[in-house]
């Protein structure tokens, strides 16, 4: 191994008391490779197998945790004990290559497509339309219904626990249901869930408490509860930058082991102020990474991209797309083989780097989304 990479190659320990072996982690990617209810398909335990070796954790694809909350064809289902078999064998899957196993969980809110819900209806913090093709004006939830899906946040917990995982990701960013109700865009309420920031901050912090508390009654061994968070968006009214320090803030008083800061780029700036050129990774780092460990994310391609970012502080590093197009990332650089490590892919690769058909399709449908080359 090039010295100069060592350090990513240190052993973490987060809060709870779990141990990754290296500060580089998979990236939570929808790979659509799910069942039609929602059940962990073989396709999809390839997939994870291939790229589990080296990084480490993995943290999976999101699985709802009620079945109004589908966001994706083909996608994961933490919604029922039914499901329970299969996460555990995506958990073992994921274990038995040597990184630890976190469960990424979440419900679309109003950003659910209508054709994937059994009565076209999505809902949300308020019945305010999300600015996207394609999409229903959700309907609001009731104050009763917000307690259930509470509760289901803690029962996908409790079914990740039983099925061997290490940990769960609560995501709460990417435009989805937790982000909806601390957006003042898609929160409009009068209730004790909505209008101020601090009642629009009640639902994550309900969510969090909830998984807390399934932890402390079911889990026999250390498991990880991380927060996925999105710092910005475009939408007027939307979530700023001033909003979200205040709300890292209140996250690190929550006793979470990690916040994952969900960003296209780690060094990309303001999305709502092009004048403002600060990562907004190292600003949350900045401001509570003494209190809870950043998970930084985005465009970092090479070994050098990571130790760059690593550089920062910021201790552990999530790769993406890079683990599709190169799976063994991460045993290459620890061997000293950074420079066979694939940048392109071909559109005969789908084979040999084990990808779901869906995911492929999507890949070879989305121009620039990954640079694909003839042979």
């Amino acid at each position: 191994m090039n010295k100069k990479y060592e350090p990513l190659f240190t052993e973490y320990t987060f809060k709870r008391g779990v141990s990754i072996k290296n500060r580089i982690v998979m990236a939570p990617m929808t790979n659509f490779a799910s069942e039609e209810n929602g059940a962990v398909s073989e396709e999809e335990l390839a997939y994870y197998k291939e790229r589990s070796n080296g990084v480490g954790a993995v943290i999976t694809a999101v699985a709802y945790v009620t079945r109004d909350g589908k966001g994706f064809v083909n996608e994961i289902s933490a919604d029922s004990d039914e499901m329970i078999p299969g996460l555990k064998r995506l958990a073992c899957t994921i274990k038995g290559q040597g990184a630890k196993a976190i469960l990424q969980i979440f419900h679309a809110g109003r950003m659910a497509p209508p054709e994937l819900l059994e009565d076209g209806q999505s809902v949300s913090a308020s019945a305010v339309a999300a600015l996207r093709p394609g999409l229903v004006t959700p309907r609001e939830l009731t104050e009763s219904e917000v307690d259930l899906i509470i509760e289901a946040f803690g029962q996908a917990t409790r079914r990740a626990i039983e099925a061997g995982f290490d940990g769960v990701e609560i995501h709460g960013a990417n435009t989805y249901l937790i982000q909806q109700f601390f957006s003042p865009h898609s929160n409009r309420r009068t209730d004790k869930w909505g209008g101020t920031i601090e009642k629009r901050m009640a639902f994550p912090i309900a969510v969090i408490d909830a998984v807390k508390a399934t932890v402390e009654e079911h889990a026999k061994e250390p498991f990880l509860v991380g927060y996925r968070i999105s710092p910005e968006e475009v939408e007027n009214p939307g979530i700023t930058m001033e909003d979200t320090l205040l709300f890292v803030d209140k996250l690190a008083e929550q006793d979470l082991d990690y916040l994952h800061i969900s960003v296209q780029d780690f060094w990309q700036g303001s999305i709502r102020d092009e004048q403002d050129k600060t990562s907004r990774v190292i600003l949350i780092h900045e401001r509570v990474g003494d209190k809870v460990p950043i998970i930084g994310v985005g465009s970092l391609h090479t070994p050098d991209d990571v130790m760059k970012a690593f550089d920062t502080g910021v201790p552990i590093l999530a790769l993406g797309r890079e683990l599709i197009m190169e799976p063994k990332w991460v045993e290459k650089v620890q061997a000293g083989q950074e420079d066979e490590i694939a940048t392109t892919m071909t559109k005969e690769d789908q084979q040999r780097l084990v990808v779901p058909d869906t995911l492929w399709t999507t890949i070879m449908n989305t121009p620039g989304w990954f640079p694909v080359v003839d042979k």
